[in-house]
């Protein structure tokens, strides 16, 4: 009897393990047990892991002997691309060191300079003596022969390592799910960069656009032939899903309004970086070192006004600003040294809106202020300048000589302005009750929902030209200070266009918590002495406890 009780034991247990293979093949589960669901992919990475029928082979360079926060990024990384990879065997990963077998580091860093992939020096701290480390916090995925580049880490002005790395973190899942988006699924939709209205040349626009162009199909347009051809003109433009128009600086005519208010009509999405006064920084490189900032009118005012805003044509003056970077000097001896410029907003963001959460301060240059207007439209305000901001009519003289003096701060109480405000909902028509300029087929009174995004600023998507080649967007060349105003504008293109819901993964919040180093360098003694000790007399005790026992059970 004894021996047919273990034999159905036994049977019973082998049941039981093929029972529960057979459940695991078949049904998946993870469990995240963590309080802020870190490890738990958002619906929309899960759509494009699942998406993903080719191998992808992403190369993490992220390894090496570096300061404990970056080794917590490169956990943090491991762990979420385990979470992927578990998702979809098409999924592999692989850790490397590009210091391994002592290579020049000075030339690795070149190299990975060229590849538009800039390492990062970061301060080490142990044992009370600081040194510096090259770290590398970038990652490249690769599917067949398109490749792209991962950034792992987030810069921000004046952060500490802790805070980069914490910020970092927040935004692992997005910027691993947007690159796999990139390789798996191929570019639809269509941007027109408009021109003919005296924006901004294509080298000083460049580095946005070619940002743009991994996730859509680019190409110029002109309203030309607007006044000869105007339904052709507007059938060509429907075809594109969002219009760029890049610091226009000549009026538009009732034509040319008249094709871009259908275009909104008929669904289509803008974003318009435009401004109401004429002002440049090169326009003060000048003997007086003065010049005059005066109204600029686009014939953009009733436009806007029918959408629910009005940009005002004054002038933001805000101490929380960027530095100016003047040159003095002759020759060889010439320095580029940096002064306080407050027509330079450095922008906050008053909300958690996924186009600004977690991105740098964005730069602007000359920016106007921006009413809201009531109407039925949703208006969200995405940037608006600090407290302390002082609003300037114009015109208005502008001179080099505020840099050596002290700002008056009682003046600085006009609180904060929007500078950046999206337009969400059914758009009523500019030309509604209005004599037409001329006649098309289906003219629409009523837009179907869309979105037009107004920023204040010509100067937020200008990047610097040196040598004939464009610089990188929001890089200060001088103080190598890099700001967020393409990680917004691709935001919130990605926002307007993105019907995948993968701009929503910004929004997800996790807390990490970090060590405090001036007290794990003071306690670092007693915790040794506590984690090499304490194991002994435990490991003692139960020693001494198990002999007690089996004294007691063998004397019996």
């Amino acid at each position: 009897m004894k021996h047919q009780n273990t034999y159905k034991n036994v049977f019973l247990w082998l049941v039981a393990i093929v029972a529960i293979n057979l459940l695991a093949a078949n049904f998946f589960e993870r469990i995240d047990l963590t309080r802020d669901q870190r490890y738990t992919l958002s619906p929309a990475a899960m759509e494009i892991v699942s998406d993903a029928d080719s191998p992808i082979v992403i190369e993490v360079f992220l390894e090496g002997n570096f300061p404990s926060e970056f080794r917590r990024l490169r956990n943090e990384t491991r762990q979420m691309l385990e979470e992927f990879s578990a998702y979809n065997s098409n999924i592999k990963f692989t850790f490397t060191n590009p210091l391994e077998e002592s290579k020049d580091a000075e030339a690795t860093a070149q190299e990975f300079y060229k590849q538009g992939m800039p390492p990062a020096r970061v301060s080490v701290q142990e044992n009370g003596k600081s040194s510096e480390a090259l770290v590398f916090p970038w990652a490249v995925a690769t599917m067949g022969d398109k490749k792209v580049q991962i950034p792992l880490l987030k810069n921000k002005l004046g952060a500490t390592d802790e805070e980069r790395v914490s910020s970092s973190v927040q935004q692992l899942e997005y910027v691993i799910a947007n690159a796999l988006n990139k390789l798996v699924y191929p570019r639809k939709k269509k941007i027109a960069v408009m021109r003919g209205n005296g924006e901004l040349p294509d080298a000083q626009i460049a580095s946005f656009i070619k940002t743009l162009q991994e996730y859509y199909f680019m190409a110029p347009f002109t309203l030309d032939s607007a006044p000869i051809n105007p339904q052709k003109t507007l059938k060509q433009l429907k075809e594109y899903d969002l219009i760029i128009e890049a610091k226009p600086t000549e009026a538009f005519t009732e034509n040319e309004k008249y094709i871009l208010d259908q275009y909104t009509m008929s669904g289509g999405k803008s974003l318009w970086l435009t401004e109401a006064v004429a002002m440049e920084t090169d326009s003060l490189l000048n003997p007086s070192g003065k010049a005059f900032a005066l109204p600029r009118d686009l014939n953009l005012g009733d436009f806007f006004f029918s959408y629910g805003i009005r940009i005002n044509p004054v002038l933001i003056n805000d101490i929380y600003s960027a530095p100016i970077i003047l040159a003095s000097g002759q020759g060889n001896n010439t320095r580029f040294n940096p002064y306080p410029w407050f027509y330079s907003p450095l922008t906050t963001s008053p909300n958690d809106h996924p186009v600004i959460n977690n991105i740098e301060a964005v730069k602007f240059e000359y920016a106007n202020q921006i009413d809201t207007l009531q109407n039925k439209l949703e208006k969200t305000i995405l940037l608006s300048s600090s407290p302390q901001t002082r609003v300037e009519g114009t015109p208005r003289e502008i001179s080099l000589e505020m840099v050596s003096k002290e700002p008056d701060l009682a003046s600085y109480k006009d609180g904060e302005q929007p500078l950046a405000v999206l337009l969400e909902g059914e758009f009523t028509s500019v030309y509604k009750n209005r004599i037409k300029p001329f006649e098309i087929e289906n003219s629409l009174n009523q837009s179907e929902e869309t979105k037009m995004l107004v920023i204040s600023d010509g100067d937020v998507i200008k990047n610097d030209v040196q040598h004939g080649k464009p610089l990188e967007l929001g890089l200060e060349r001088y103080t190598g200070d890099t700001y967020g105003n393409k990680e917004f504008l691709l935001n919130a293109v990605n926002y307007m266009l993105d019907d995948s819901g993968l701009i929503d993964i910004r929004s997800k919040e996790i807390n990490i918590a970090f060590l405090d180093d001036q007290k794990t360098a003071d306690e670092r003694e007693k915790w040794q002495v506590i984690n090499i000790i304490l194991p002994l007399i435990i490991l003692g005790l139960f020693a001494f406890g198990f002999n007690c026992f089996r004294k007691r059970k063998y004397l019996k």
